[in-house]
Protein backbone atom coordinates (compact mmCIF):
# COMPACT_ATOMS: atom_id res chain seq x y z
CA UNK A 1 0.00 0.00 0.00
CA UNK A 2 1.89 3.01 -1.28
CA UNK A 3 1.35 6.61 -0.30
CA UNK A 4 -1.09 8.45 -2.56
CA UNK A 5 -1.72 11.67 -0.73
CA UNK A 6 0.24 14.40 0.95
CA UNK A 7 -1.53 17.31 2.51
CA UNK A 8 1.59 19.42 2.66
CA UNK A 9 0.05 22.11 4.89
CA UNK A 10 1.87 21.51 8.15
CA UNK A 11 -1.28 20.40 9.91
CA UNK A 12 -3.84 22.88 8.66
CA UNK A 13 -6.70 20.44 8.82
CA UNK A 14 -7.70 19.25 5.37
CA UNK A 15 -6.54 16.20 3.48
CA UNK A 16 -5.65 15.94 -0.17
CA UNK A 17 -4.52 13.57 -2.83
CA UNK A 18 -3.00 15.65 -5.61
CA UNK A 19 -3.68 19.36 -5.33
CA UNK A 20 -6.04 20.53 -8.07
CA UNK A 21 -4.56 23.07 -10.49
CA UNK A 22 -7.36 25.53 -9.66
CA UNK A 23 -7.01 25.17 -5.87
CA UNK A 24 -7.10 28.60 -4.24
CA UNK A 25 -8.67 30.21 -7.32
CA UNK A 26 -12.14 31.82 -7.33
CA UNK A 27 -14.94 29.36 -7.98
CA UNK A 28 -15.99 29.40 -11.63
CA UNK A 29 -19.38 28.50 -13.11
CA UNK A 30 -18.32 24.86 -13.56
CA UNK A 31 -17.91 24.48 -9.78
CA UNK A 32 -21.36 25.78 -8.85
CA UNK A 33 -24.17 23.45 -7.85
CA UNK A 34 -27.45 23.63 -9.76
CA UNK A 35 -29.79 24.51 -6.89
CA UNK A 36 -32.97 23.72 -8.81
CA UNK A 37 -31.79 20.19 -9.58
CA UNK A 38 -30.47 19.74 -6.03
CA UNK A 39 -33.77 20.63 -4.35
CA UNK A 40 -35.75 18.62 -6.91
CA UNK A 41 -33.59 15.59 -6.12
CA UNK A 42 -34.24 16.08 -2.40
CA UNK A 43 -37.98 15.59 -2.93
CA UNK A 44 -38.02 13.35 -6.03
CA UNK A 45 -35.38 10.69 -5.33
CA UNK A 46 -36.27 7.93 -2.89
CA UNK A 47 -33.39 6.10 -1.16
CA UNK A 48 -33.18 2.34 -1.50
CA UNK A 49 -32.94 0.95 2.03
CA UNK A 50 -31.41 -2.28 0.69
CA UNK A 51 -28.31 -0.37 -0.46
CA UNK A 52 -25.88 0.38 2.41
CA UNK A 53 -24.77 3.65 0.80
CA UNK A 54 -28.35 4.98 0.79
CA UNK A 55 -29.25 4.05 4.36
CA UNK A 56 -29.10 6.40 7.35
CA UNK A 57 -25.56 6.36 8.75
CA UNK A 58 -24.47 8.51 11.69
CA UNK A 59 -20.76 9.29 11.62
CA UNK A 60 -18.87 11.43 14.14
CA UNK A 61 -21.05 14.41 13.17
CA UNK A 62 -24.45 12.99 12.31
CA UNK A 63 -25.88 11.80 8.99
CA UNK A 64 -24.51 13.49 5.87
CA UNK A 65 -24.96 13.07 2.15
CA UNK A 66 -26.13 14.60 -1.12
CA UNK A 67 -29.61 14.47 -2.63
CA UNK A 68 -28.01 13.77 -6.02
CA UNK A 69 -26.63 10.45 -4.66
CA UNK A 70 -29.82 9.54 -2.72
CA UNK A 71 -27.86 9.83 0.51
CA UNK A 72 -29.62 12.92 1.91
CA UNK A 73 -33.22 13.15 0.78
CA UNK A 74 -36.63 13.93 2.25
CA UNK A 75 -37.13 10.30 3.25
CA UNK A 76 -33.90 10.31 5.28
CA UNK A 77 -34.95 13.42 7.18
CA UNK A 78 -38.48 12.19 7.84
CA UNK A 79 -37.19 8.82 9.08
CA UNK A 80 -34.51 10.33 11.32
CA UNK A 81 -36.94 12.89 12.74
CA UNK A 82 -39.46 10.18 13.66
CA UNK A 83 -36.67 8.08 15.18
CA UNK A 84 -35.65 11.06 17.34
CA UNK A 85 -39.26 11.52 18.46
CA UNK A 86 -39.32 7.84 19.42
CA UNK A 87 -36.03 8.21 21.29
CA UNK A 88 -37.33 11.25 23.20
CA UNK A 89 -40.45 9.32 24.24
CA UNK A 90 -38.35 6.33 25.27
CA UNK A 91 -36.07 8.52 27.41
CA UNK A 92 -38.84 10.67 28.85
CA UNK A 93 -37.47 13.87 27.28
CA UNK A 94 -40.40 16.28 27.53
CA UNK A 95 -38.82 19.73 27.26
CA UNK A 96 -38.49 21.82 24.10
CA UNK A 97 -36.39 20.82 21.12
CA UNK A 98 -34.13 23.61 19.83
CA UNK A 99 -34.04 23.34 16.02
CA UNK A 100 -31.40 25.11 13.94
CA UNK A 101 -30.03 25.05 10.40
CA UNK A 102 -27.07 26.37 8.44
CA UNK A 103 -26.89 28.02 5.02
CA UNK A 104 -26.48 24.95 2.80
CA UNK A 105 -29.24 24.74 0.18
CA UNK A 106 -30.59 21.44 1.52
CA UNK A 107 -30.88 22.76 5.08
CA UNK A 108 -34.04 24.80 4.50
CA UNK A 109 -36.16 21.98 2.99
CA UNK A 110 -34.74 19.53 5.55
CA UNK A 111 -35.75 21.87 8.37
CA UNK A 112 -39.27 22.02 6.95
CA UNK A 113 -39.44 18.22 6.67
CA UNK A 114 -38.22 17.78 10.24
CA UNK A 115 -40.78 20.27 11.56
CA UNK A 116 -43.62 18.37 9.86
CA UNK A 117 -42.68 15.25 11.83
CA UNK A 118 -41.84 16.96 15.11
CA UNK A 119 -45.13 18.86 15.15
CA UNK A 120 -47.10 15.73 14.28
CA UNK A 121 -45.52 14.05 17.31
CA UNK A 122 -46.43 16.94 19.62
CA UNK A 123 -42.83 18.06 20.24
CA UNK A 124 -42.39 21.63 21.50
CA UNK A 125 -40.08 23.06 18.81
CA UNK A 126 -38.07 26.28 19.15
CA UNK A 127 -37.47 27.92 15.76
CA UNK A 128 -35.30 31.00 15.24
CA UNK A 129 -36.91 34.42 15.10
CA UNK A 130 -37.23 35.60 11.53
CA UNK A 131 -36.16 32.17 10.24
CA UNK A 132 -32.57 33.15 11.01
CA UNK A 133 -29.84 30.59 10.42
CA UNK A 134 -28.58 29.08 13.67
CA UNK A 135 -24.99 27.94 14.34
CA UNK A 136 -24.23 24.62 16.04
CA UNK A 137 -22.75 26.20 19.22
CA UNK A 138 -25.80 28.44 19.59
CA UNK A 139 -28.04 25.36 19.76
CA UNK A 140 -25.74 23.80 22.39
CA UNK A 141 -25.74 27.07 24.37
CA UNK A 142 -29.56 27.21 24.24
CA UNK A 143 -29.89 23.62 25.50
CA UNK A 144 -27.50 24.16 28.41
CA UNK A 145 -29.05 27.49 29.34
CA UNK A 146 -32.54 26.02 29.40
CA UNK A 147 -31.56 22.88 31.31
CA UNK A 148 -29.41 24.55 33.96
CA UNK A 149 -30.98 23.93 37.37
CA UNK A 150 -33.85 21.82 36.03
CA UNK A 151 -34.57 18.36 37.37
CA UNK A 152 -37.17 17.46 34.75
CA UNK A 153 -38.57 18.67 31.44
CA UNK A 154 -35.12 18.90 29.87
CA UNK A 155 -34.50 20.23 26.36
CA UNK A 156 -32.51 18.75 23.49
CA UNK A 157 -31.77 19.88 19.94
CA UNK A 158 -31.25 19.21 16.24
CA UNK A 159 -28.83 21.03 13.95
CA UNK A 160 -29.32 20.62 10.23
CA UNK A 161 -25.84 21.02 8.75
CA UNK A 162 -23.15 19.08 6.88
CA UNK A 163 -20.53 21.38 8.47
CA UNK A 164 -17.97 22.66 5.94
CA UNK A 165 -18.86 20.07 3.27
CA UNK A 166 -19.50 21.08 -0.38
CA UNK A 167 -22.71 22.93 -1.34
CA UNK A 168 -24.55 19.84 -2.62
CA UNK A 169 -24.37 18.21 0.81
CA UNK A 170 -26.89 18.10 3.62
CA UNK A 171 -26.47 16.99 7.23
CA UNK A 172 -28.54 16.17 10.32
CA UNK A 173 -27.17 16.12 13.90
CA UNK A 174 -28.90 15.31 17.17
CA UNK A 175 -27.76 16.84 20.47
CA UNK A 176 -29.36 15.20 23.54
CA UNK A 177 -30.04 16.95 26.85
CA UNK A 178 -26.33 17.37 27.64
CA UNK A 179 -26.13 19.77 24.69
CA UNK A 180 -23.31 18.03 22.85
CA UNK A 181 -23.04 15.46 20.05
CA UNK A 182 -24.98 12.28 20.75
CA UNK A 183 -22.92 9.29 21.87
CA UNK A 184 -22.60 6.14 19.79
CA UNK A 185 -25.26 4.20 21.69
CA UNK A 186 -27.77 6.99 21.01
CA UNK A 187 -26.91 7.46 17.34
CA UNK A 188 -26.91 3.70 16.75
CA UNK A 189 -30.43 3.43 18.21
CA UNK A 190 -31.66 6.37 16.10
CA UNK A 191 -29.90 5.05 13.00
CA UNK A 192 -31.42 1.57 13.33
CA UNK A 193 -34.88 2.99 13.99
CA UNK A 194 -34.65 5.37 11.03
CA UNK A 195 -33.52 2.61 8.68
CA UNK A 196 -36.48 0.56 9.84
CA UNK A 197 -38.75 3.38 8.73
CA UNK A 198 -36.97 3.60 5.38
CA UNK A 199 -37.40 -0.14 4.91
CA UNK A 200 -41.14 0.09 5.55
CA UNK A 201 -41.63 3.03 3.17
CA UNK A 202 -42.24 5.45 6.08
CA UNK A 203 -45.64 3.88 6.83
CA UNK A 204 -45.39 4.52 10.60
CA UNK A 205 -43.91 8.04 10.33
CA UNK A 206 -46.23 10.73 11.72
CA UNK A 207 -46.36 13.88 9.60
CA UNK A 208 -48.58 16.91 9.07
CA UNK A 209 -48.43 19.53 6.27
CA UNK A 210 -45.77 22.21 6.70
CA UNK A 211 -48.22 25.12 7.03
CA UNK A 212 -50.03 23.34 9.87
CA UNK A 213 -46.74 22.42 11.52
CA UNK A 214 -45.49 26.00 11.32
CA UNK A 215 -48.58 27.32 13.09
CA UNK A 216 -49.06 24.44 15.53
CA UNK A 217 -49.43 25.34 19.20
CA UNK A 218 -46.23 23.36 19.81
CA UNK A 219 -44.14 25.50 17.43
CA UNK A 220 -42.52 28.52 19.05
CA UNK A 221 -40.06 31.27 18.12
CA UNK A 222 -36.82 31.78 20.06
CA UNK A 223 -34.33 34.65 19.93
CA UNK A 224 -31.17 32.58 19.57
CA UNK A 225 -29.04 35.48 18.38
CA UNK A 226 -29.55 37.89 21.26
CA UNK A 227 -29.42 35.15 23.91
CA UNK A 228 -26.04 33.91 22.67
CA UNK A 229 -24.45 37.29 21.94
CA UNK A 230 -25.52 38.79 25.29
CA UNK A 231 -23.76 35.96 27.15
CA UNK A 232 -20.41 36.06 25.31
CA UNK A 233 -18.72 38.24 27.93
CA UNK A 234 -19.08 35.28 30.30
CA UNK A 235 -16.53 33.33 28.25
CA UNK A 236 -14.38 36.01 26.53
CA UNK A 237 -12.85 39.12 28.13
CA UNK A 238 -14.51 41.67 25.88
CA UNK A 239 -13.25 44.57 28.00
CA UNK A 240 -9.60 43.82 27.26
CA UNK A 241 -10.33 43.49 23.53
CA UNK A 242 -12.24 46.76 23.42
CA UNK A 243 -9.61 48.54 25.51
CA UNK A 244 -6.80 47.52 23.17
CA UNK A 245 -8.66 49.05 20.20
CA UNK A 246 -7.73 46.16 17.97
CA UNK A 247 -8.89 46.36 14.37
CA UNK A 248 -10.35 42.90 13.69
CA UNK A 249 -11.67 41.24 10.56
CA UNK A 250 -13.99 38.26 10.24
CA UNK A 251 -15.06 36.23 7.22
CA UNK A 252 -18.14 34.14 8.10
CA UNK A 253 -17.73 32.23 4.79
CA UNK A 254 -21.44 32.72 4.13
CA UNK A 255 -22.31 30.57 7.13
CA UNK A 256 -24.97 30.43 9.82
CA UNK A 257 -23.13 32.97 11.98
CA UNK A 258 -22.95 35.64 9.28
CA UNK A 259 -25.50 37.94 10.93
CA UNK A 260 -24.14 37.30 14.43
CA UNK A 261 -20.85 39.12 13.98
CA UNK A 262 -22.30 42.58 13.45
CA UNK A 263 -24.40 42.15 16.59
CA UNK A 264 -21.30 41.07 18.53
CA UNK A 265 -19.40 44.16 17.39
CA UNK A 266 -22.29 46.46 18.31
CA UNK A 267 -23.06 44.83 21.66
CA UNK A 268 -19.45 45.08 22.91
CA UNK A 269 -18.20 48.17 21.09
CA UNK A 270 -15.60 46.26 19.07
CA UNK A 271 -13.74 47.49 15.99
CA UNK A 272 -14.74 44.43 13.99
CA UNK A 273 -15.19 44.42 10.23
CA UNK A 274 -17.28 41.70 8.61
CA UNK A 275 -15.55 41.36 5.25
CA UNK A 276 -18.65 39.88 3.61
CA UNK A 277 -22.23 39.30 4.75
CA UNK A 278 -23.22 37.53 1.54
CA UNK A 279 -25.27 34.38 1.99
CA UNK A 280 -25.54 32.37 -1.22
CA UNK A 281 -26.14 28.60 -1.11
CA UNK A 282 -23.95 28.11 -4.20
CA UNK A 283 -21.07 29.65 -2.19
CA UNK A 284 -19.82 31.18 -5.44
CA UNK A 285 -17.73 33.70 -3.45
CA UNK A 286 -15.40 30.94 -2.18
CA UNK A 287 -12.01 30.01 -3.56
CA UNK A 288 -11.65 26.34 -4.46
CA UNK A 289 -10.25 23.90 -1.93
CA UNK A 290 -7.33 21.48 -2.51
CA UNK A 291 -9.39 19.15 -4.72
CA UNK A 292 -11.08 21.81 -6.84
CA UNK A 293 -14.33 21.64 -4.87
CA UNK A 294 -16.03 24.40 -2.93
CA UNK A 295 -15.60 23.66 0.75
CA UNK A 296 -16.08 26.18 3.58
CA UNK A 297 -13.10 25.00 5.62
CA UNK A 298 -11.51 27.84 7.65
CA UNK A 299 -8.40 25.74 8.28
CA UNK A 300 -7.63 25.33 4.56
CA UNK A 301 -5.26 27.89 3.02
CA UNK A 302 -6.93 27.25 -0.35
CA UNK A 303 -10.44 28.02 0.93
CA UNK A 304 -9.23 30.99 2.96
CA UNK A 305 -7.70 33.05 0.15
CA UNK A 306 -10.16 35.95 0.52
CA UNK A 307 -9.28 36.62 4.15
CA UNK A 308 -5.59 35.90 3.63
CA UNK A 309 -5.56 38.57 0.94
CA UNK A 310 -6.88 41.09 3.49
CA UNK A 311 -4.70 40.08 6.47
CA UNK A 312 -2.54 43.23 6.45
CA UNK A 313 -5.65 45.38 6.99
CA UNK A 314 -6.25 43.90 10.45
CA UNK A 315 -4.44 43.39 13.74
CA UNK A 316 -6.05 39.94 13.89
CA UNK A 317 -8.60 38.21 11.64
CA UNK A 318 -10.61 35.00 11.76
CA UNK A 319 -13.20 32.90 9.98
CA UNK A 320 -15.66 30.11 10.77
CA UNK A 321 -17.16 27.28 8.74
CA UNK A 322 -20.77 27.01 7.62
CA UNK A 323 -22.29 26.00 10.95
CA UNK A 324 -19.68 28.03 12.89
CA UNK A 325 -18.31 25.17 14.96
CA UNK A 326 -14.79 25.42 13.49
CA UNK A 327 -12.37 28.33 13.46
CA UNK A 328 -9.55 29.68 11.33
CA UNK A 329 -7.13 32.31 12.66
CA UNK A 330 -5.23 34.70 10.36
CA UNK A 331 -2.42 36.82 11.78
CA UNK A 332 -0.70 39.76 10.17
CA UNK A 333 2.68 38.30 11.11
CA UNK A 334 2.31 34.81 9.59
CA UNK A 335 -1.03 34.33 7.84
CA UNK A 336 -3.21 31.28 8.53
CA UNK A 337 -2.36 29.58 11.82
CA UNK A 338 -2.33 25.76 11.65
CA UNK A 339 -5.06 24.36 13.95
CA UNK A 340 -2.60 22.28 15.97
CA UNK A 341 -0.52 25.38 16.60
CA UNK A 342 -3.48 27.47 17.67
CA UNK A 343 -4.83 24.78 20.01
CA UNK A 344 -1.46 24.77 21.79
CA UNK A 345 -1.53 28.57 22.10
CA UNK A 346 -5.10 28.55 23.47
CA UNK A 347 -4.17 26.03 26.16
CA UNK A 348 -1.03 27.90 27.18
CA UNK A 349 -2.96 31.17 27.41
CA UNK A 350 -6.24 30.07 28.98
CA UNK A 351 -4.83 28.11 31.90
CA UNK A 352 -2.68 31.12 32.80
CA UNK A 353 -5.50 33.67 32.49
CA UNK A 354 -8.58 31.94 33.92
CA UNK A 355 -7.88 32.09 37.69
CA UNK A 356 -11.40 30.95 38.57
CA UNK A 357 -11.02 27.64 36.79
CA UNK A 358 -10.51 24.62 39.01
CA UNK A 359 -6.90 23.70 39.70
CA UNK A 360 -7.90 20.18 38.69
CA UNK A 361 -9.35 21.18 35.29
CA UNK A 362 -7.67 19.08 32.60
CA UNK A 363 -6.84 19.47 28.89
CA UNK A 364 -8.69 17.33 26.35
CA UNK A 365 -7.21 16.35 22.99
CA UNK A 366 -7.79 13.69 20.33
CA UNK A 367 -5.20 11.02 19.56
CA UNK A 368 -4.27 12.65 16.24
CA UNK A 369 -3.71 16.14 17.65
CA UNK A 370 -0.21 17.55 18.11
CA UNK A 371 2.08 16.35 20.88
CA UNK A 372 2.90 20.01 21.48
CA UNK A 373 -0.33 19.96 23.49
CA UNK A 374 1.19 17.25 25.69
CA UNK A 375 4.27 19.37 26.30
CA UNK A 376 2.32 22.56 27.03
CA UNK A 377 -0.01 20.66 29.37
CA UNK A 378 2.88 19.07 31.25
CA UNK A 379 4.56 22.44 31.73
CA UNK A 380 1.31 23.83 33.10
CA UNK A 381 1.11 20.94 35.55
CA UNK A 382 -2.30 19.93 34.20
CA UNK A 383 -3.70 16.48 33.46
CA UNK A 384 -3.98 15.41 29.81
CA UNK A 385 -7.14 13.61 28.68
CA UNK A 386 -6.52 11.95 25.30
CA UNK A 387 -9.50 10.41 23.50
CA UNK A 388 -10.43 8.96 20.08
CA UNK A 389 -11.46 11.24 17.21
CA UNK A 390 -14.92 12.70 17.85
CA UNK A 391 -16.08 15.60 20.01
CA UNK A 392 -18.62 13.39 21.79
CA UNK A 393 -15.81 12.05 23.99
CA UNK A 394 -15.38 15.47 25.62
CA UNK A 395 -19.01 16.19 26.47
CA UNK A 396 -19.23 14.88 30.04
CA UNK A 397 -15.92 16.46 31.07
CA UNK A 398 -16.86 19.87 29.72
CA UNK A 399 -20.32 19.62 31.25
CA UNK A 400 -18.99 19.00 34.78
CA UNK A 401 -16.05 21.40 34.44
CA UNK A 402 -13.35 18.72 34.78
CA UNK A 403 -12.07 19.62 31.30
CA UNK A 404 -11.12 23.27 30.95
CA UNK A 405 -10.23 23.20 27.25
CA UNK A 406 -10.91 20.57 24.59
CA UNK A 407 -9.85 20.54 20.97
CA UNK A 408 -9.26 18.42 17.89
CA UNK A 409 -6.81 18.84 15.03
CA UNK A 410 -9.58 19.67 12.55
CA UNK A 411 -9.99 23.13 14.14
CA UNK A 412 -12.78 22.33 16.57
CA UNK A 413 -12.57 23.53 20.17
CA UNK A 414 -14.51 24.58 23.24
CA UNK A 415 -13.64 25.86 26.70
CA UNK A 416 -15.26 26.85 29.96
CA UNK A 417 -16.81 30.14 30.99
CA UNK A 418 -14.45 32.50 32.78
CA UNK A 419 -15.89 31.42 36.14
CA UNK A 420 -15.41 27.74 35.38
CA UNK A 421 -18.82 26.38 34.33
CA UNK A 422 -19.69 24.89 30.95
CA UNK A 423 -20.28 27.33 28.10
CA UNK A 424 -21.20 24.80 25.39
CA UNK A 425 -20.67 21.06 25.05
CA UNK A 426 -20.21 21.13 21.29
CA UNK A 427 -17.55 22.78 19.15
CA UNK A 428 -17.79 26.57 19.07
CA UNK A 429 -16.06 28.55 16.33
CA UNK A 430 -16.99 31.96 17.74
CA UNK A 431 -15.10 31.71 21.02
CA UNK A 432 -11.66 30.54 19.76
CA UNK A 433 -11.93 33.24 17.08
CA UNK A 434 -12.63 35.93 19.66
CA UNK A 435 -10.01 34.45 21.98
CA UNK A 436 -7.36 35.20 19.34
CA UNK A 437 -8.24 38.88 19.80
CA UNK A 438 -8.14 38.56 23.60
CA UNK A 439 -4.69 36.95 23.39
CA UNK A 440 -3.40 39.66 21.07
CA UNK A 441 -4.86 42.43 23.23
CA UNK A 442 -3.61 41.15 26.57
CA UNK A 443 -0.17 39.83 25.58
CA UNK A 444 0.76 42.39 22.95
CA UNK A 445 1.61 39.73 20.39
CA UNK A 446 -0.54 37.58 18.11
CA UNK A 447 -1.06 33.79 18.25
CA UNK A 448 1.56 33.11 15.55
CA UNK A 449 4.16 34.97 17.57
CA UNK A 450 3.06 33.15 20.72
CA UNK A 451 3.43 29.78 19.03
CA UNK A 452 6.94 30.72 17.90
CA UNK A 453 7.81 31.29 21.56
CA UNK A 454 6.35 27.91 22.51
CA UNK A 455 8.40 26.23 19.77
CA UNK A 456 11.58 27.91 20.97
CA UNK A 457 10.93 26.63 24.49
CA UNK A 458 9.37 23.21 23.89
CA UNK A 459 10.56 22.11 20.45
CA UNK A 460 9.58 22.63 16.82
CA UNK A 461 6.78 20.28 15.75
CA UNK A 462 6.44 19.32 12.08
CA UNK A 463 3.21 17.50 11.24
CA UNK A 464 1.33 16.30 8.20
CA UNK A 465 -1.32 13.85 7.05
CA UNK A 466 -1.19 11.46 4.13
CA UNK A 467 -3.59 8.94 2.66
CA UNK A 468 -2.89 5.40 1.45
CA UNK A 469 -5.19 2.98 -0.38
CA UNK A 470 -6.88 0.20 1.55
CA UNK A 471 -9.54 -2.35 0.69
CA UNK A 472 -12.70 -2.54 2.80
CA UNK A 473 -11.32 -5.69 4.44
CA UNK A 474 -8.00 -3.99 5.22
CA UNK A 475 -9.88 -1.05 6.72
CA UNK A 476 -11.87 -3.45 8.91
CA UNK A 477 -8.68 -5.14 10.11
CA UNK A 478 -6.97 -1.80 10.78
CA UNK A 479 -9.89 -0.60 12.90
CA UNK A 480 -9.64 -3.73 15.06
CA UNK A 481 -5.86 -4.04 15.46
CA UNK A 482 -4.30 -5.00 18.79
CA UNK A 483 -0.93 -3.65 20.01
CA UNK A 484 0.52 -7.16 19.78
CA UNK A 485 0.12 -7.08 15.99
CA UNK A 486 2.82 -4.38 15.75
CA UNK A 487 6.07 -6.32 15.47
CA UNK A 488 8.50 -3.41 15.10
CA UNK A 489 10.63 -2.39 18.07
CA UNK A 490 11.74 0.95 16.65
CA UNK A 491 10.32 3.92 14.79
CA UNK A 492 12.54 6.21 12.70
CA UNK A 493 15.63 5.20 14.61
CA UNK A 494 14.15 5.38 18.11
CA UNK A 495 12.72 2.79 20.47
CA UNK A 496 8.94 2.59 20.34
CA UNK A 497 7.63 3.80 23.69
CA UNK A 498 3.91 3.12 23.26
CA UNK A 499 1.64 1.28 20.84
CA UNK A 500 -1.96 2.38 21.28
CA UNK A 501 -5.19 0.97 19.92
CA UNK A 502 -7.22 2.41 22.80
CA UNK A 503 -7.14 6.04 23.92
CA UNK A 504 -5.17 6.72 27.13
CA UNK A 505 -7.78 9.11 28.49
CA UNK A 506 -10.89 6.93 28.45
CA UNK A 507 -9.69 3.52 27.19
CA UNK A 508 -12.06 3.74 24.22
CA UNK A 509 -10.98 2.09 20.94
CA UNK A 510 -9.36 4.61 18.61
CA UNK A 511 -10.44 2.68 15.54
CA UNK A 512 -6.86 2.33 14.36
CA UNK A 513 -3.32 2.50 15.62
CA UNK A 514 -0.98 5.04 17.22
CA UNK A 515 2.75 4.41 17.65
CA UNK A 516 4.84 6.80 19.77
CA UNK A 517 8.62 7.26 20.06
CA UNK A 518 10.59 10.00 21.85
CA UNK A 519 10.88 12.45 18.94
CA UNK A 520 7.85 11.54 16.86
CA UNK A 521 4.71 9.51 16.40
CA UNK A 522 2.24 8.34 13.80
CA UNK A 523 -1.39 7.30 13.85
CA UNK A 524 -3.30 5.35 11.19
CA UNK A 525 -7.08 5.27 10.90
CA UNK A 526 -9.38 3.94 8.17
CA UNK A 527 -11.54 6.44 6.31
CA UNK A 528 -15.25 6.11 6.91
CA UNK A 529 -16.16 7.17 3.36
CA UNK A 530 -13.31 6.19 1.02
CA UNK A 531 -11.13 3.13 0.37
CA UNK A 532 -8.12 4.70 2.04
CA UNK A 533 -6.54 4.92 5.45
CA UNK A 534 -5.24 8.15 6.90
CA UNK A 535 -1.76 8.46 8.35
CA UNK A 536 -1.02 11.31 10.74
CA UNK A 537 2.61 11.89 11.74
CA UNK A 538 4.58 14.45 13.70
CA UNK A 539 8.31 14.98 14.20
CA UNK A 540 10.10 17.13 16.74
CA UNK A 541 13.33 16.89 14.72
CA UNK A 542 13.23 17.82 11.03
CA UNK A 543 11.59 17.20 7.65
CA UNK A 544 13.78 14.18 6.93
CA UNK A 545 12.66 12.59 10.18
CA UNK A 546 9.01 13.32 9.32
CA UNK A 547 9.44 11.67 5.94
CA UNK A 548 11.00 8.64 7.64
CA UNK A 549 8.05 8.45 10.05
CA UNK A 550 5.63 8.26 7.13
CA UNK A 551 7.69 5.67 5.29
CA UNK A 552 8.01 3.41 8.31
CA UNK A 553 4.38 3.97 9.31
CA UNK A 554 3.20 2.44 6.05
CA UNK A 555 5.54 -0.50 6.53
CA UNK A 556 4.35 -1.09 10.09
CA UNK A 557 0.69 -0.87 9.09
CA UNK A 558 1.16 -3.11 6.04
CA UNK A 559 2.90 -5.74 8.18
CA UNK A 560 0.18 -5.57 10.82
CA UNK A 561 -2.49 -6.02 8.16
CA UNK A 562 -0.66 -9.08 6.83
Amino acid sequence: MNETANRGDGGAGQASTRVHPLAGQPAGPQALVDLTRLITAYYALVPDASLPAQRVAFGTSGHRGSSFKSTFNEWHVLAISQAICDYRARQGISGPLFLGMDTHALSVPACASALEVLAANGVQVMLAEGDEYTPTPVISHAILTYNRGRESGHADGIVITPSHNPPDNGGFKYNPTHGGPADTDVTKWIEDRANGYLGSALTAVKRIPYERALHAVTTHRHDYLDAYVADLAAVIDMDVIRGARLHMGVDPLGGAGTHYWGHIAEAYGLDLTVVSETIDPTFRFMTLDWDGQIRMDPSSPYAMQRLLGLKDRFDIAFACDTDHDRHGIVTRSAGLVAPNHYLSVCIDYLFAHRPQWSAAAAVGKTVVSTQMIDRVTARLGRRLYEVPVGFKWFVSGVLDGSLGFVGEESAGAAFLRREGRAWVTDKDGFIPALLSAEITARLGHDPSEHYARLSAELGQALSDRRDAPATPEQKRVLAALSPQQVRSASLAGEKIERVLTRAPGNDAPIGGLKVVAHSGWFAARPSGTEDIYKIYAESFRDEAHLAQLFEEAQGIVSAALG
